[in-house]
């Protein structure tokens, strides 16, 4: 067929700009602070008493610690021993190439089931060693409880209801130099992108730690988790910062959530809950000293995972002697906090009414700004909520109607699953994987990624081709024109 000359500049002029939108910008490099006065990673403005560093921390302050071999030596016995609810996977490297190694423990390790998931993860900074010696204690204790009377122990309740992933350590070269920060001196916990002042957002230029976290949120579907620290005794929720940096009382959208759930921490912790300086054993983070680039309110935004950062020891660095006593200190507040996931909350799963397949809808909640995202494979959804409450609870998806009903919390969890009608309208198809085929990604116009600007270039040149043999045949229709006479139409 041939193609018109404007027919042909006009797709040419397409391809060409949306060839070209796909090739990467150029992105602003990474300084130390801003003009709000945010620290980049190092102490600053924001200070905490906590971002002291320790005095000298000697080697019989160490004595009796695991040291990064041995904790990796433990962390691949137990795979070894409890195979039958574990499995050993890493998320990546540290700067000076440890590697970042993950427990998972479940009833079937590895697989997709439509169970809640809660990840811990110790040792962010490297001289708050506590938590990375306190979870291996976890591990073992689940593993070794493992099917006994599930009404005294919690542990087959944890195992074969949801899927737990354990960090031991986030901050494996911090540990080895005896400081805050990592190999390259950049505290962990200020180092992701932050919500009211955005230093940089490309995740590029985040340490190798802090993209792991990053890259596991996106890759698994966790529903809360909390991160182990030491030089208090709190337990702290979000917002951890200020939109005008002022020491004050700043609450997210699920403030009341949160709440409780860092209640259930403190509630079940031997002296937390007595503090005297925190009214009930827990704090909003703001309140207590604001920070930015904190790792939990990245979860709740872009993960809508619910974390709790955990101070479980007044000393960040107690004698060896005293890891044993932090543990039992704080095992059922360990426990009943991942045990909150099953016994409370709403959870279900989407479906689509015309093809009986589940979706991965979201999850909102009138009069909390904030939504879940239910699983790509599964179109299961696990929402935390405060007990003894009256929700209207709505799921939605493009190309569907929403569907919303009320429901009265109870203490014990709720089952409520979705059958969302479409709409009429052509909607976007999704692969086995939820990837959408033809919708936005990431909320921005789909860019042609650029390994793909190949294929471009090749229907570049067959236009080009087929423009080139179109334009030949007429010149050879035009020359033959002036040589045999046209014919009329012959009335029949």
């Amino acid at each position: 067929m041939a193609i018109s000359r404007l027919g042909f500049l006009s797709l040419l002029l397409l391809v060409l700009l949306r060839a070209f939108a796909s090739l990467p910008t150029q992105a602003a490099a990474r300084g130390g602070s801003d003009s709000s006065g945010i620290d980049n990673g190092k102490h600053g403005a924001f200070s905490r008493i906590l971002l002291e560093d320790n005095p000298e921390i000697t080697e019989e302050m160490t004595r009796g610690y695991m040291s990064n071999s041995e904790l990796e030596n433990a962390i691949q016995g137990f795979g070894n021993k409890c195979s039958n609810v574990s499995r050993i996977y890493s998320i990546g490297r540290s700067v000076n190439g440890s590697p970042l190694w993950v427990i998972e423990v479940s009833d079937k390790p590895g697989q997709k089931e439509a169970e809640p998931a809660f990840k811990f993860i110790g040792n962010v900074h490297g001289d708050e060693p506590v938590g990375r010696e306190v979870l291996m204690q976890l591990a073992y204790w689940l593993c070794d409880n493992y099917l006994k009377d599930p009404l005294v122990c919690k542990a087959t309740l944890i195992v074969e209801n949801m899927h737990l992933h354990i960090l031991p350590t986030m901050n494996p070269d911090g540990f080895a130099l005896r400081r805050r920060g990592n190999a390259n001196n950049i505290d962990l916990n200020r180092d992701f992108p932050d919500q009211f002042f955005p230093i940089n957002d490309e995740i590029s230029f985040r340490q190798p730690e802090t993209r792991a976290i990053i890259n596991w949120i996106k890759q698994e579907h966790f529903t809360a988790s909390a991160s182990l620290h030491g030089g208090a005794l709190v337990a702290n929720y979000p917002w951890d910062g200020s939109r005008d940096k002022r020491k004050q009382y700043y609450g997210c959208p699920d403030d009341k959530t949160f709440r409780y759930m860092a209640s259930v921490y403190s509630q079940s912790h031997y002296n937390m809950s007595l503090s005297k300086e925190f009214k009930g054993g827990i704090t909003n983070g703001a309140l207590w000293y604001p920070i930015y680039g904190g790792m939990q309110d990245w979860n709740y935004i872009h993960g809508g995972c619910f974390e709790l950062t955990l101070e479980i020891s007044d000393l960040k660095w107690p004698k060896a002697s005293e890891l044993l006593v932090i543990w039992e200190q704080n095992k059922m507040s360990m426990l009943n906090l991942v045990a909150s996931l099953v016994k409370t909350g709403v959870h279900g799963r989407i479906f689509a009414s015309d093809s009986g397949r589940p979706i991965p809808g979201s999850l909102m909640v009138k009069g909390i700004d904030s939504k879940i995202s239910a699983s790509r494979t599964l179109g299961d959804y696990h929402r935390m909520l405060t007990p003894g409450e009256t929700y209207e609870v709505v799921a939605s998806m493009e190309g569907f109607r929403p569907r919303s009903t009320r429901i009265v919390l109870e203490q014990e969890a709720m089952n409520l699953d979705f059958i969302l009608d479409p709409d009429g309208q052509k909607k976007p198809l999704h692969n086995d994987c939820g990837c959408h085929c033809d919708d936005d990604v990431g909320g921005k116009p789909f860019l042609i990624r650029e390994s793909h600007l190949w294929l471009y270039l090749l229907v570049l040149f067959v236009l080009l081709a087929l423009y080139l043999l179109s334009k030949r045949r007429r010149t050879a229709s035009k020359l033959a024109a002036h040589r045999i006479p046209l014919k009329r139409p012959v009335a029949v």
